[in-house]
């Protein structure tokens, strides 16, 4: 055991030898280490999430274990496990548990760290399972850091652009940069080396699938699993229900649709979206629309000719808007109106109706201006809203109509 967290130690300071861009968040690192509560890092695989942990403890006396390894997890006695960090690490202030859910109880035993004062910094990429548990186990006693691949303001970083501040001479660039990120995604180990893009992508994906999947949940039929994400990335944005599915795919059953579409939403990979109803009831009967977690992997797994821009940039801003804390059980939703037009996003504040989002890449036909801006004035009448905006690709204007005032902005500016 000595000899495996010695290893790790080792692990450990060579990734805090690497330089990182320091990701942008909206929590005070210094007050969060200062809290007794347990740090909680989330979020799907290769984000960045180990990376934010070694950044917050850099400057930290802390002790290292990494779930991801096969002779830790094969080799685990707690106790002994607890004599050998005193060894390895004198002193330590802080320990830091990288994908602790591959660990069986995992829950009960960093319960029992916390009992005992331990100062623990958590990652995991399994939402349901992270946020089950710890609420069951951990309940009031963790703070939580979600983490997504880069934003479009974190992609300019990295490529030393201040997206909100660019030079004349830089426009032609940043063009360039917010199409290639609308198209490839934002994944961090691939933002400097896009022609790996879309392999490294193709290989994530199937590895989500079958560690987070397969593996996980001793899933028998992989076929059917596999054939279920592929349309479902395939038709990002589309509306999509269980009973349809199960007919369009020939699944044995719409129990096993649903229960697939959780399992693949458990590592972040898929998201799907309610439609906004007053009735509960009748919300959890309508059709939800499918999200994927990165544009990358449309371009990596989708069956498409071509790309449709306007899917990739409706898909975008709903991972900007989950990415800004809004969250489809709670506060994201989309509406359809007594006479079928629909509007992408609401957003909700508590039981108030914030805002109404819509998204279209190109406005320049009327008749496209014309069907979304009708769709959102329709929405906004039946909603109650009068803050309303469309995001497009590059247009900036306001919309004045029967009454209504609309901001159109480009994503860069949303």
């Amino acid at each position: 055991m000595k000899t495996v967290i010695l290893n790790q130690r080792k692990e450990r300071d060579e990734l805090l030898s690497r330089p990182y861009l320091v990701r942008r968040t909206a929590h005070d690192i210094s007050t969060m280490l200062g809290s007794h509560l347990i740090k909680l890092i989330t979020g799907p695989r290769r984000v960045g999430k180990s990376t934010q942990a070694l950044l917050m403890l850099r400057d930290k006396n802390f002790a290292y274990l990494n779930f991801d390894s096969q002779s830790l997890l094969e080799a685990w006695d707690a106790n002994q496990v607890m004599r050998m960090l005193d060894d390895v690490y004198p002193g330590y202030e802080y320990i830091l548990l990288d994908e602790v859910q591959n660990l069986d109880a995992w829950d009960l035993w960093v319960s029992g760290l916390y009992r005992t004062g331990k100062n623990l910094v958590i990652t995991g990429s399994n939402a349901k399972m992270l946020s089950s548990e710890m609420a069951t186990v951990l309940t009031g006693k963790y703070l939580q850091v979600e983490m997504l691949p880069f934003s479009l303001e974190e992609f300019f970083d990295w490529n030393k652009l201040d997206l909100h501040n660019l030079q004349k001479e830089q426009q032609t660039d940043a063009v360039a940069l917010m199409d290639d990120y609308l198209r490839n995604g934002g994944y961090p180990e691939v933002v400097a080396s896009r022609l790996l893009t879309r392999n490294y992508l193709d290989t994530l994906f199937d590895s989500i699938i079958w560690k987070d999947v397969v593996k996980r949940h001793n899933v028998r039929n992989t076929t059917d699993l596999n054939n279920l994400a592929l349309y479902l990335v395939s038709n990002v944005c589309a509306q999509v229900s269980a009973n349809d599915l199960a007919v369009e795919l020939g699944l044995s059953s719409v129990n096993t649709v649903k229960k697939f579409m959780d399992y693949l939403h458990e590592p972040y990979l898929f998201y799907y979206l309610p439609r906004y109803d007053n009735k509960l009831k009748l919300m959890k009967k309508a059709p939800r629309k499918v999200y994927v977690v990165d544009n990358g992997f449309v371009a990596a797994k989708a069956f498409a000719l071509s790309d449709n821009l306007g899917h990739l940039l409706e898909n975008q801003v709903f991972v900007e808007l989950t990415r800004r804390g809004y969250d489809t059980e709670k506060s994201l939703f989309y509406y359809r109106s007594r006479n079928n037009k629909e509007v992408d996003f609401v957003l909700r504040d508590g039981p108030r109706i914030k805002r109404l989002v819509q998204v279209c890449y190109d406005m320049g036909n009327p008749k496209t201006e014309k069907r979304e801006v009708d769709s959102l004035i329709e929405c906004s009448v039946e909603l109650k809203c009068n803050n309303l905006s469309i995001v497009t690709n590059n247009e900036e204007r306001i919309i004045e109509k029967d009454g209504c005032t609309i901001d159109v902005v480009p994503f860069s500016k949303f």
